[in-house]
């Protein structure tokens, strides 16, 4: 098992968070937490996909040979 975050499992919980706020049923307090573990789960989305963008490009100066 690695330390980095699965995409699909973040989107999920991403998705399921989006319907519990959709829904309107929390209270003030436990919605903006909510919100807070949103804009977490997303940083740490957008942070690995930054990493495996990095990944599959080539170094500069790095070019492949034809």
């Amino acid at each position: 098992m690695t330390d980095q975050p699965d995409l699909d499992a973040l989107a999920t919980d991403l998705q399921t968070a989006a319907e519990r706020l959709r829904a309107g049923d929390l209270d003030p307090d436990a919605a903006a937490q909510l919100v807070d573990d949103c804009a977490r789960l997303a940083s740490r989305a957008a942070t690995e996909l930054d990493r495996r963008a990095r990944a599959a490009e080539p170094a500069p100066g790095q070019d492949s040979l034809l």
